[in-house]
């Protein structure tokens, strides 16, 4: 999960990015739908990374929609986040990496400087309509990139001590934060003797 701000993880090798990118599977840019109005043609790969990402983000609403209310406060020992606290840290991850490689940036509000802890305590209903603002909001930033974008070089980091970073980067790290926080939240489930969406059986066409 994202412990810190992107900005303090250490710089990302090209010869690494470009063999994480060439890790997903040729398969999935076959089955990807043509472009539309919102993703040009030249996008094939910045697609590659929203259609990768996106069930993920489906599953983790299910599993947040789910889970009932009185749950939200369960963790499975003291020093592990509860899962209201884990749906906070989530909305504020993605937004803080879908504006650092997006051209829209998100306008924290008063609500986005309380302390994580009291976050952690809103209403489930708050919680995941939350959730479900920062994905749409990451899905869109991810649709209006073209491949080309993704190689240009983004300057993170505090100011004075910023260094170079690829675009590229914040879209691993979205969709490698995203399956790292379903897979801990499909383990509080089965935990609390439910059944993660992942493993549900398809429903009847």
């Amino acid at each position: 999960m994202l412990r810190t701000s992107p900005a303090e993880l250490p710089r990302m090798p090209h010869r690494w990015l470009a063999f994480a990118v060439a890790l997903f599977p040729a398969m999935l840019l076959a089955q990807l739908p043509p472009a539309t109005a919102d993703q040009p043609a030249s996008a094939g790969v910045a697609h590659t990374f929203r259609a990768f990402g996106r069930p993920y983000g489906a599953y983790l609403l299910a599993a947040f929609e789910s889970i009932p209310a009185a749950q939200y406060a369960f963790h499975p020992t003291p020093v592990q986040q509860s899962i209201g606290y884990i749906a906070q840290h989530l909305e504020d991850a993605n937004y803080q990496l879908c504006s650092l490689f997006g051209e829209v940036k998100y306008v924290r509000t008063a609500k986005d400087s309380l302390a994580d802890t009291v976050k952690a305590r809103w209403p489930k209903d708050t919680l995941v309509a939350r959730v479900r603002a920062s994905l749409v909001f990451c899905g869109e930033a991810i649709a209006r990139l073209t491949d080309a974008q993704l190689a240009d070089t983004l300057q993170a980091g505090p100011a004075g001590a910023t260094q170079p970073v690829l675009r590229v980067r914040y879209l691993i790290l979205l969709v490698t934060d995203l399956a790292e926080h379903y897979a801990q939240l499909a383990t509080y489930m089965r935990i609390l003797g439910l059944v993660p969406p992942s493993a549900l059986p398809p429903s009847p066409s």
